[in-house]
């Protein structure tokens, strides 16, 4: 795996960060304050390269430090214009893309065209090994810059030209009608040319053109990240700062958070679900976010790819009794699923309620049968991966496996696996060392039932980490970002929903709600449909 390196910046400028999130507030006229709030978070996977960041806690940070051509709205999801002055199609196929002047990266350089075209370009070319290649694959050209086998013969795609500085334009292999409303998605974002010439400063010290800059970092303690006194956006931090810190599990963060050692917790653990209205009151969020989480599949083992294997998983599937668990240990943060998507898209935009069928039904009988007609669990035991860095993963996994075992009679046929990091557990599936079904939690990119299928189930696609497969699914999914109307494009999208589910590609848990505890310093605190905090607009008192 690419990019191994993680920075270890300055000492000082750390305590300094410490310090500032130790002291009191302050605001200064315009109501801006200069006072640093501490927030829980997780070191991620890989170096902050927006093509190569397909993880929550690395999106984190590029959500703070970029500003895209369009950016999601932080109440509606809806992809509103950024940097993008304008996009314009007749054909839904070629997009001339208007940028805003005004513009610069935290280093001074104006923000042009070519930022776009040329980060672009790097994410899409095979030689940069980046986990969102694939977000750029629409773009003509890309056969040649990233094949499916064999070396590159081309560096640049051929759909994108830049005319002037601040208007470029895309051709696309296919017609894309949806393809504007991906661009607020953080592998879009453009980059310096600091980034190109020299990258190894660059990955030490990321430069970005959003409200924050990224001022230190030290692998498993903590990320300083600084307002940015010039951004130019509309969108200013109304406070100093974030210290995001590490925590390999959420349960001392919740501890650290009453003991006022921490200002924000986004992940509230299942553990601390019974006490935290009691402990927090009105400073608790529970809100529904654009997250569902599902156990996958290794396809690349033959045990799970086999005939009857599809009748196993559904036997899995149906052994799973998601009300008991979603009420006993999540406590109206989770809603058991019945479609692979996501409520917060409403009807409109693809989500539809009970399309999972039977297969999500709890039914212990029709289980017990399925997998055995199927010719049984491999190896006679499922074990669930997930990472133990989580206060709140072990919990449901055992809760599972206690629903599974109970329904098929066997008290060893499910247990927990536990890897020790989120990182290490990324790196396990990225490496395809897993033996059974893990954990697959997914949280929106945007807000399209395209982004909850085509990435995960689309055969390659970059977060198809189970490397299934399946060409009836691929065509539909083609056709349905070919179309111009958008409720024919829905409705063929759940056309090819319904082959993951006749195939149970994945079996849907639950929906997850964001969930978040702050202190009595924070106000102004939200959680936006990804369930991620709205950094730059909370306040410190």
């Amino acid at each position: 795996m690419r990019g191994a390196r993680h920075a270890r910046w300055g000492a000082t400028t750390v305590a300094a960060a410490l310090a500032a999130t130790a002291c009191g507030g302050g605001s200064s006229a315009d109501g801006i304050g200069s006072a640093v709030l501490s927030s829980s978070w997780g070191d991620p996977q890989n170096p902050l390269e927006p093509a190569n960041t397909n993880e929550v806690q690395g999106g984190k940070v590029l959500d703070m430090i970029f500003r895209g051509l369009k950016r999601y709205d932080p109440k509606t999801a809806e992809a509103k214009n950024m940097l993008a002055q304008s996009i314009d199609t007749t054909d839904s196929q070629n997009f001339t893309i208007k940028v805003k002047g005004g513009w610069t990266f935290s280093n001074g350089e104006k923000v042009t065209a070519k930022s776009f075209v040329d980060a672009w370009n790097y994410g899409a070319s095979l030689k940069n090994n980046q986990k969102n290649a694939y977000f750029f694959g629409y773009i003509d050209g890309y056969d040649k810059v990233h094949p499916k086998s064999g070396s590159q013969s081309a560096d640049t795609l051929s759909g994108l030209k830049v005319v002037d500085d601040h208007t470029f334009t895309v051709k696309l292999n296919q017609k894309f009608s949806g393809f504007p409303d991906t661009l607020g998605y953080n592998a879009f974002a453009p980059l310096p040319r600091s980034f190109f010439t020299d990258h190894a400063a660059w990955l030490d010290t990321p430069v970005g053109n959003g409200p924050y800059v990224v001022e230190s970092y030290t692998k498993g303690s903590q990320m300083y990240l600084k307002k940015w006194a010039g951004y130019p956006g509309s969108d200013k931090a109304r406070n100093g700062g974030v210290t995001l810190k590490v925590y390999t599990d959420n349960n001392t963060a919740y501890t650290d958070l009453m003991a006022g050692n921490l200002d924000l917790l986004d992940d509230v653990p299942a553990a601390q679900l019974k006490n935290v209205k009691g402990d927090l009151g009105d400073r608790y969020i529970n809100t529904p976010a654009g997250i569902i989480q599902t156990l996958a599949f290794p396809y690349y083992d033959k045990a799970w790819n086999k005939p009857g294997a599809d009748q196993v998983r559904t036997g899995l599937s149906m052994a799973i009794n998601r009300k008991q668990i979603t009420d006993t240990i999540f406590r109206q943060t989770r809603t058991p699923a019945t479609d692979w998507t996501s409520p917060v898209l409403g009807p409109e935009g693809g989500f539809k309620a009970g399309l999972c069928g039977t297969a999500c039904d709890y039914n212990p009988t029709e289980a017990k049968r399925l997998v055995k007609e199927g010719g049984g669990l491999p190896g006679g035991q499922v074990k669930i991966t997930y990472n133990a860095d989580s206060g709140s993963h072990r919990e449901w996994v055992d809760a599972v496996c206690n629903s599974i075992n109970n329904a098929l009679g066997n008290d060893t046929a499910c247990v927990g696996n536990p890897v020790g990091t989120f990182a290490d557990f990324r790196n396990q599936i990225g490496q395809h060392k897993m033996s059974g079904p893990f954990r697959a939690g997914w949280q929106m990119d945007y807000p399209l039932i395209q982004n909850f299928l085509q990435p995960l189930y689309y055969t390659n696609a970059s977060s198809n980490d189970g490397k299934w497969s399946d060409e009836d699914f691929d065509k539909l999914v083609d056709r349905a970002n070919a179309e111009t109307d958008p409720v024919k494009a829905v409705s063929t999208f759940q056309q090819a929903e319904g082959v993951v589910r006749d195939n149970m590609a994945a079996i849907p848990l639950w929906y997850q709600n964001g969930s978040a505890g702050y202190s009595e310093r924070l106000s102004d605190v939200a959680l936006n449909p990804f369930s991620v905090p709205v950094y730059n607009e909370i306040k410190v008192s």
